[in-house]
């Protein structure tokens, strides 16, 4: 069984607004062939070799589950996490995200688990940035 990349997939309210967002925040390059909307379908980014995010209409994601309820925004079931060498990238990476749009959640400082900051994306799904 290949494990390799894993596929995190998230629901969103609007492709376009997502799209825009994780290329602008994260710098990330969405993969595949564009659509007739100038995305790729399915919208799916490579965040690093082992791990592709993968970026779902909220309809959709439902009937991907099987119809189970799809938590709402700004309900956190899961916290995503990016590694930063210094605290100097902590904060750019957490300030080009809330230059992107994102709401900052924990504004970037010493935490008891180390230097940190998160935030939150258009659709409400908290990032954590932390020096490692």
């Amino acid at each position: 069984m290949s494990t390799e990349p894993i596929v995190l997939a998230l629901p969103i309210a609007d492709r376009g607004t997502s799209f825009e967002f994780y290329r602008a925040a994260l710098g990330l390059a969405a993969l595949g062939e564009p659509a007739e909307d100038g995305m790729p379908e399915p919208l799916r980014f490579a965040v690093n070799d082992g791990l592709h995010l993968m970026l779902v209409p909220t309809e959709g994601f439902g009937w991907v589950v099987g119809g189970r309820e799809v938590a709402g925004r700004g309900t956190s079931e899961c916290l995503l996490g990016l590694s930063a060498s210094t605290e100097a990238e902590v904060n750019r990476i957490v300030q080009r995200a809330a230059e992107a749009g994102a709401e900052v959640v924990l504004a970037p400082g010493q935490q008891p688990w180390g230097y940190a900051g998160t935030f939150a994306d258009p659709d409400g799904h908290a990032w954590m940035v932390t020096k490692v």
